[in-house]
C-alpha cells in the first residue's frame, strides 16, 4: 500500500538520502517501496538534539535513514543507559522502542521516543 504525503508549501521531506523541497504549492504524492521517509517536523539536527531523549532520537532516526543499526548501537545504547538513571519511570517507553528497533521497525521506534520528547519537556519545565 502506498503512502500518500501532502507537503505544505516550502516544506521539506527526506525520502532515503535525498531532500525533497516543495515548491510555492501544496502538493500531494503517493510513495510506494520501503525507502526511509521523514517529513521536515519529524527530523531532528545535532544542532536540534539538545536533550538526552532527542539525543536518542537523532541516533535511531541516523539508524534508520542510514539503514545502518549496527553503526549506532553502541552510542544508542550509551543514551539510554544515561537516560535511565536519570529517568527509570521512561524505561517502558524505551524498552518498547529497543524491542521495536531489534525487529528492524525504526520508524515505530521514532514514534516512540517522540511521545517521550514532550513527557521530557514536562519535567524540564518543572
Amino acid at each position: 500500500m502506498a503512502l500518500r504525503v501532502e507537503l505544505k508549501p516550502f516544506e521539506r521531506i527526506v525520502i532515503g538520502q535525498s531532500v525533497i523541497t516543495n515548491s510555492e504549492t501544496r502538493a500531494t504524492f503517493l510513495i510506494d517501496g520501503e525507502t526511509p521517509i521523514l517529513r521536515e517536523k519529524d527530523i531532528l539536527t545535532a544542532e536540534t538534539a539538545n536533550t538526552p531523549v532527542k539525543r536518542i532520537y537523532l541516533c535511531v532516526q541516523q539508524m534508520y535513514l542510514e539503514n545502518d543499526i549496527p553503526k549506532y548501537q553502541e552510542l544508542y545504547l550509551g543514551f539510554v543507559k544515561d537516560m535511565l538513571e536519570a529517568v527509570p519511570s521512561f524505561r517502558v517507553p524505551l524498552e518498547t522502542a529497543s524491542n521495536l528497533i531489534l525487529s528492524g521497525d525504526l520508524y515505530k521506534a521514532l514514534r516512540e521516543i517522540r511521545k517521550l520528547i514532550s513527557r521530557e519537556d514536562e519535567l524540564l519545565s518543572r
